[in-house]
């Protein structure tokens, strides 16, 4: 496979943190930027596919955003009111 040579900038901390871990696994900074590359990767597509899951089941059962933003209010407010009460009957 061919390869591509980037320049990156990284802030000392950052870089500091790379050479650690880098040095503990035997590994270069570019293994280690290559594997960080491919994990970021792999997560943005799954979460891009459970969005798009979670679009089609919305759209299929007729909810919108604002139903979801509500039913989270309400939520929210009853636990709150179950903690109040809770709290109060604790004397």
């Amino acid at each position: 496979m061919k390869t591509t040579m980037v320049n990156i900038s990284l802030q000392k901390d950052l870089m500091a943190a790379l050479d650690a871990v880098a040095m503990a696994e035997s590994r270069t900074r570019s293994e280690l930027l290559r594997e960080a590359a491919r994990q970021y990767i792999e997560r943005y597509r799954r979460w891009e596919a459970v969005c798009r899951l979670a679009a089609q089941t919305a759209t299929q059962h007729g909810i919108r955003a604002s139903d979801v933003a509500t039913e989270i209010a309400a939520h929210r407010a009853q636990r709150h009111t179950r903690r109040f009460h809770a709290n109060s009957n604790r004397g």
